[in-house]
């Protein structure tokens, strides 16, 4: 194979196990703290987003558009970089102390922002996690400047493995708490010091052990890495204009999503809120997670090539070629995961009657799959151009819809018009309308920019994926009901939920690829190619 297939291959297997330990952690943290009204669970969830949210902002914000690009770069150097990359983690680290610091100082406040409509025992839960939980600021930081240089010396499994480590720890961690403290109250006023100890530290003693991993291998690299405090030459008034509209979209994008937990949390103790919101994304995110970035970004490498040559022709073909591919996949996946909902969802819920309220929520999400597909590779052609500037805009019209969303849910709510129960599910079907808006107006936007995107060829293949998916997701669903619905044995414990899941996808495929096979759609001879390039050689 070629390095390019033997890295997809690594990319793609690294990110599956990271995937699935992490469903299993989410499932062993359910199977100890619960879900549906669990305010101690909930009480986690918001702790441990805030250094996820913030880690996001300097990620997408600063390291993933501007100071990767800077590192490869500087390889280029006499001296393979080293004194940049030095001077860059030196002031990367000083950063992530200063923001950490001020972060764990504001905790209180914090909370207050992402769960200000939650029970009182619950935010006071919350924070105290929080002290344990922020710190994970720092080691997320280090993470990510580690494994980006490591994948710019074309060192690439590290950075994909090492979450495998955080999710061993934490599943550890997490029986831990329950074998010392059983039962483990699910409400937040039965929760003692010893308990919140033993949560924060298995939570924060993970993270950290995913950059020390990063550590272990940074000798492959040839690179010395020594404090450098002597930070002219490093750029920063460069890296502020590249990184300025990308950071305003992070961090608008940010400021939605804390609005949408903040409306969830209201349900915190009641029922579906941020623990179920959060594990119904975690299935939704492992098809996107496994198909559109493994199979998407070698075509975004493409893409680049073709737009940096001024190839526009090649970049329309390269557009449809890649969509078309990824929506085989990803249809599949949605008459999966759709069929599959009430079982999937009972793997990270305790009973069949919470199973059906997360369903709900999964299927929320569930909606905006596709468009997500698409935006992928709009998105990322006008990152190929050097455009940073209209994927701002239009994801700042994306935030403007989730926001009247998530308020329009909370009306509905004060108004009567849907329970508390419903309200996690209605603020996830409004962002995903809010993504599929999103998706026309950017493929609109890169249309006016280079012309013609093959749209007809996009709908066309659609019509032929919807044609074979929606009879796959029906005989799915079919499959569910004889195996006795939600009273049946895949709704009873959360081992014959997976296997039920199994069964279920099992069928929907055989069924979907049936069908495009009867039909002669082309596409199944360029999946074949694809999966057969994928396949590791002897």
């Amino acid at each position: 194979m070629s390095s390019l297939g033997r890295a997809s291959v690594v990319i793609g297997a690294g990110t599956m196990v990271s995937r699935i330990t992490g469903l299993l952690r989410s499932i062993v943290l359910v199977g100890v703290l619960g879900a549906v009204s669990s305010e101690a669970a909930d009480a986690f969830t918001f702790a441990n987003t805030l250094p996820n949210s913030v880690f996001s902002l300097i990620s997408v914000g600063v390291l993933t558009a501007v100071i990767v690009p800077q590192i490869v770069k500087a390889t280029a150097d006499a001296d393979g970089g080293n004194a940049f990359i030095s001077k860059l983690f030196t002031l990367g680290t000083v950063v992530l102390v200063a923001t950490t610091a001020v972060a764990t100082i504001a905790a209180p406040w914090l909370v207050v922002i992402v769960a200000g409509r939650a029970p009182l025992d619950a935010q006071a839960l919350a924070t105290a996690l929080a002290y344990w939980c922020l710190p994970q600021i720092l080691f997320y930081g280090l993470y990510a400047l580690l494994g980006e240089a490591l994948n710019a010396r074309r060192i690439f499994g590290p950075f994909t493995w090492a979450p495998v480590v955080n999710n061993v720890v934490s599943i550890i961690g997490f029986l831990l708490l329950g074998a010392l403290f059983a039962p483990v109250p699910t409400q937040a006023s039965g929760w003692t010091t010893g308990m919140i100890t033993v949560l924060g530290a298995t939570a924060t003693l993970g993270i950290a052990l995913q950059a020390v991993v990063l550590l272990v291998f940074w000798r492959r690299t040839g690179l010395a890495l020594k404090p450098d405090f002597r930070w002219r030459g490093v750029g920063l008034g460069t890296v502020g204009k590249l990184a300025g509209w990308t950071f305003l979209m992070a961090f608008a994008s940010l400021a939605a999503g804390v609005l949408q937990g903040n409306i969830v949390s209201e349900a915190s103790g009641s029922g579906a809120s941020a623990t179920v919101a959060a594990n119904a994304w975690l299935i939704f995110m492992l098809p996107y997670s496994v198909i559109v970035l493994s199979i998407g970004t070698p075509y975004f490498t493409q893409i680049s090539e073709h737009a940096a040559a001024r190839r526009d022709d090649e970049v329309r073909g390269d557009i449809a070629r890649s969509i078309r591919t990824l929506l085989f996949f990803i249809v599949a996946a949605v008459a999966a995961v759709a069929a599959a909902a009430i079982p999937a969802s009972r793997v990270f819920t305790s009973s069949a009657d919470d199973a059906e309220a997360a369903a709900l929520v999964l299927l929320s999400y569930l909606v905006s799959l596709i468009p997500l597909t698409i935006l992928f590779i709009v998105q990322r052609t006008f990152y190929a151009y050097d455009d940073t500037r209209t994927p701002f805009w239009f994801t700042i019209f994306q935030c403007g819809l989730i926001v009247a969303t998530a308020l329009a849910a909370w009306g509905l709510l004060e108004a009567g018009a849907i329970p508390l129960t419903g309200l996690a599910a209605a603020v996830a079907l409004g962002q995903s309308l809010a993504s599929t808006v999103q998706t026309i107006v950017a493929t609109w936007l890169l249309h006016r920019k280079i012309g013609g995107l093959g749209i007809r060829s996009w709908l066309a293949a659609i019509t032929r994926f919807a044609l074979a998916g929606i009879p796959a997701g029906i005989a799915g669903w079919l499959v569910f009901l004889a195996m006795g619905g939600s009273s049946g044995w895949t709704a009873a414990e959360k081992i014959p939920g997976a296997l039920g899941t199994a069964l279920i996808g099992l069928v929907v495929v055989v069924v979907y690829v049936g069908i495009l096979a009867a039909m002669r759609a082309p596409e199944l001879q360029t999946a074949s190619a694809l999966l057969r390039r994928l396949r590791p050689r002897g």
